[in-house]
């Protein structure tokens, strides 16, 4: 953001407004971080702040302070109409286009509030009158640290922003392990945990919740694993009939997909999951190296995200979806044989 942009908002934010501050639909660490982390430094200087999250979200992220005050829009949709309506300022944070949010997106589109996007997203759409928007980034968290740092104000960071922040940049980039992770990154880490965040609670409090049906699934879909050897790709599949014998709960397949990126030689994973009641298969790709997963789902699965890190969907069956993943494949040889 210029120098003009930032001194815009300033003024905007000098006196008490209502606020929205609105995450992607299925939020994860990054997007309830984020937009808490956010929530918090705008309380602090008295605006009426409100998230609104499209849906419900993973039991491992409701320790986040703050939770208690977020409104899920599936639920009180009449409310949250009602505080869109009336908001002065919209933040859409960690997503870039609008059909993100789910069936916010009306909603959204139809404010008249002024915009802000904070996101680190590739192919931002147009529809914020200020956009802060850096693929390079390693998380939206981060660039809300970077936010209230041009606003002048990490002295406001205490000990609830840090633990947001911190939450959804360790969650972003794998503990630290994505190749987004820089030396910034770390300075950022480290100044949050100066302010307050407690690392290994946090990490025991996201990571370190699993329930016994949780690894029952877990079991089901490295079971279900398949590997493609000669295009470096690996695969889990899970039928809505799996999902329900071990009891699934929004956020449990969080991380499966790595399994497949952990096996040696593989380079390209997906897991591909069964949703009846939205009658689509949900899709998470994750990559190693130069393969793109977000030009890779943007091309054939209605998504996109991150070079490495993506997702998409797909209406057809789940074994219609798989095969035409696999049928897909050959056209990428070339890219999956490089290093």
């Amino acid at each position: 953001m210029i120098k003009t942009q930032i001194s815009e908002i300033k003024k905007l934010l000098s006196t008490p407004k209502d606020v929205v501050i609105v995450p992607h639909k299925n939020p994860d660490g990054d997007a309830m971080g984020s937009t808490l982390g956010l929530y918090h430094y705008l309380t602090s200087y008295n605006h009426n702040a409100t998230v609104i999250a499209p849906n419900d979200y993973p039991d491992f992220l409701k320790w986040l302070p703050g939770n208690d005050s977020v409104v899920i829009f599936e639920n009180q949709q009449e409310k949250s109409e009602a505080l869109i309506e009336n908001a002065d300022l919209i933040f859409t944070l960690d997503f870039n286009a609008f059909h993100r949010s789910g069936d916010m997106e009306k909603p959204l589109e139809a404010s008249l509030a002024t915009k802000l996007m904070i996101d680190h997203h590739q192919q931002p759409d147009n529809y914020a009158k200020y956009t802060y928007s850096d693929t390079s980034m390693s998380s939206t968290c981060e660039m809300v640290y970077n936010f209230i740092e041009m606003l002048g104000d990490l002295n406001k960071i205490d000990s609830k922003i840090a633990s947001c922040l911190y939450t959804g940049i360790m969650t972003d980039t794998g503990s630290f392990r994505f190749p987004s992770t820089t030396s910034r990154t770390h300075e950022v880490v480290g100044n949050l945990i100066a302010k307050g965040a407690n690392n290994s609670n946090i990490h025991n409090n996201v990571f370190d919740t699993n329930n016994y049906s949780r690894l029952q699934l877990l079991g089901r879909a490295l079971q279900n694993l398949k590997v493609i050897p000669e295009l470096r790709t690996a695969y889990i599949t899970l039928s809505q009939e799996e999902l329900d014998e071990f009891n699934f709960k929004k956020g449990d397949t969080e991380g499966f997909v790595n399994y497949g990126l952990s096996l040696k030689g593989v380079i390209f994973a997906a897991i591909f999951i069964e949703n009846q009641q939205e009658g689509i298969i949900k899709i998470s790709l994750r990559s190693k190296g130069s393969f793109s997963v977000n030009q890779f789902s943007r091309a054939h699965f209605n998504g996109g995200g991150h070079d490495n890190a993506a997702g998409g969907r797909c209406e057809e069956s789940l074994q219609a979806t798989i095969d035409k993943f696999i049928s897909i494949l050959p056209q990428y040889k070339d890219e999956l044989s490089q290093e």
